[in-house]
């Protein structure tokens, strides 16, 4: 791609450019269409109120390859604190001329939200491609002080248009989110999610890594059940007696012949804990000293040789016929619970031809779904951050927060990201890893941090203290009496631009915040119960009542559980502070 200009425009192509100017009744609002290897354009927008519906195609495309179309606007850059991207990452706004994303089923998702002070979302984004790639350009113009955007689509065969939603209402940036992914599922991105998905896990990989046996997974276990989990994932390491950070026997994917003699008899012993037993798959490789390069032989992508792998290419029907034969069996032999199909974005990372490995990708998970949903229409399967587009809802029960061990506030940034887009997707947490000594409080702080998704927990159970535990077991207790609310409620993250220091959730008349500064918190609306759980080491959780809340029963909770005060207030006060430790939880109910 040639270099992009200063003043945010798309490069040149080369090629026939047929372009119309199109007005709306927004103020500051320029919007461009643009048909790339064209000579007629066609393009409408429909909507009002400052929420547009963009439709853009072209006719009479150039010998020169398929017809390409771009929608480029603008709008003045004032008051914005943020740029929000499904991929998390640094909030700034970059410059125009920064290098444009690509969001395809593989990877990414083409949609956005430029945030302004109070969260209000200044211009919020959808582009209804699900599938093949939108380039996306996104910045600020040094010149004119507006910022920039643009997304282009080559034309299917089919002569669909793109589609691109904006919305400019200026509401809360999570409302916009919202609603563009209603906007998603009304253009056909289903998914059914069972309850199970938004259960605790318990997860190997931090626990163990690689070195682990059988009965190792079982001891793990049998500690984990007891404590809440509901669910197991048995991570990187089930298929390979080598304990090396390579991928250099994945592919075949049969379990370890000396760690995992009796796989069979070993998954059920699992499941006769109660916990649903998930098994880990890195689908795009095939190991240099695996059976599946041998077979798949010049059927890949690239070579990785600092990793001794290949990538494979999904659009290879002999490939995508091993994948969901090896996969498969994990389910059909063994009778697992689920699937973990992790590296699904390094198909599109290695890629010389992203439209192609996209519906190879697609082709490849729907004869994989096609097969398992056959035997387990209950199957639980979870992807990861950053494919996380609604093309893959239909093909997924949860989706997981990128790799961010030991750190509690990245962990909290991506699982905030993901509920604003995963639809009907359980969002995980990635696992929370701690050192041995680490205290109760600290451990009940990382379990608050992603409060708001399904955690997953990847410890040696049998060296935490029993103050470690009681935490721990605490917190899951939070989680799964109160999983409607913090996970399927309305969600509203504030201040993305410094972290997300507060989120809140709303179901009917519960309400629950995270703290994770010393902020105040607005409490609104009709509710009966009201939960705090305070993840700063400032004790003092202040309140501030829209209204006179009337009689409140209070309680306040430390990071075990353990009540350390109880109160009656007679709610003639619109504001109220009160003293939660660190990991600890603030209860309120009103008096009926």
């Amino acid at each position: 791609m040639s270099p992009l200009s200063w003043d945010g425009c798309a490069p040149a192509t080369g090629r026939t450019e047929t372009v119309r100017e199109i007005g709306t009744d927004v103020p500051g609002l320029a919007l461009r269409v643009t048909a790339i290897g064209a000579s007629e354009l066609v393009a409408a927008v429909s909507g009002g109120d400052r929420l547009l519906l963009i439709e853009a195609g072209a006719e009479r495309p150039d010998d020169a390859g398929p017809a390409r179309i771009r929608v480029e606007w603008r709008l003045p850059c004032t008051g914005a604190t943020a740029l929000w991207t499904p991929a998390t990452g640094t909030r700034w706004l970059p410059p125009s001329w920064n290098t444009p994303r690509t969001a395809s089923l593989p990877s990414g998702a083409p949609v956005g939200s430029l945030i302004a002070t109070g969260d209000a979302a200044l211009c919020t984004f959808a582009v209804a491609e699900s599938l093949l790639p939108v380039t996306i350009g996104e910045g600020a113009v040094e010149e004119s002080g507006e910022f920039v955007w643009w997304v282009e689509h080559e034309l299917t065969a089919g002569g669909e248009p793109l589609r691109l939603r904006l919305d400019l209402t200026q509401r809360h940036f999570s409302e916009t989110l919202a609603d563009a992914v209603a906007w998603w599922a009304g253009l056909g991105a289903a998914a059914t999610v069972p309850d199970s998905a938004f259960l605790p896990v318990f997860c190997t990989w931090y626990a163990l890594h690689l070195d682990m046996t059988a009965a190792d997974v079982e001891r793990l276990a049998a500690l984990a059940a007891p404590l809440g989990f509901a669910a197991l994932i048995v991570d990187d390491g089930w298929q390979t007696d080598e304990v090396s950070r390579s991928y250099a026997t994945a592919g075949d994917w049969q379990p370890a012949p000396g760690g995992f003699p009796d796989f069979g008899a070993h998954v059920k012993r699992v499941q006769s804990l109660g916990l649903a037993y998930l098994l880990w798959h890195s689908l795009p490789f095939a190991g240099d000293r695996s059976r599946a390069a041998e077979l798949l032989d010049g059927q890949i992508l690239a070579h990785l040789p600092e990793l001794e792998t290949s990538v494979l290419d999904p659009g290879s029907a002999p490939v995508r016929a091993h994948l969901v034969e090896r996969l498969a069996a994990a389910v059909e032999a063994y009778g697992v619970d689920g699937l973990k199909i992790d590296f699904i974005d390094t198909f599109a990372r290695y890629a010389k031809d992203q439209s192609a490995v996209a519906v190879g990708v697609h082709r490849l998970l729907g004869e994989l779904d096609a097969r398992l949903r056959a035997v387990r229409p209950d199957l639980l399967v979870e992807h990861r951050q950053g494919y996380v587009g609604p093309g893959l809802w239909p093909y997924a029960t949860m989706v997981r927060a990128t790799d961010c061990p030991h750190n509690a506030v990245e962990n909290r940034v991506r699982c905030t990201d993901l509920r604003l887009t995963a639809g009907p997707l359980a969002v995980h947490a990635d696992p929370l890893t701690w050192h041995p000594t680490e205290s109760p409080e600290q451990i009940a702080v990382l379990l608050q941090s992603v409060l708001f998704a399904t955690p997953q927990v990847s410890v040696d159970l049998a060296r935490q203290s029993p103050e470690q535990l009681a935490a721990l077991r605490f917190w899951l207790s939070v989680a799964r009496e109160h999983t409607d609310l913090l996970q399927r409620g309305g969600f509203r993250p504030h201040r993305p631009e410094l972290g997300y220091p507060l989120l809140e959730a709303r179901r009917g008349s519960e309400l629950a915040f995270g703290r994770y500064a010393p902020v105040p918190i607005q409490v609104a609306g009709d509710w009966g119960l009201l939960l705090v759980a305070n993840a700063d080491p400032d004790p003092v959780v202040r309140l501030h009542f829209a209204k006179e809340p009337g009689r409140l029963a209070i309680v306040v909770q430390d990071c075990a559980g353990t009540a350390v005060a109880t109160a009656d207030s007679a709610g003639d006060e619109r504001e109220l502070a009160l003293n939660v430790p660190q990991g600890g939880l603030l209860t309120v109910r009103r008096a009926r």
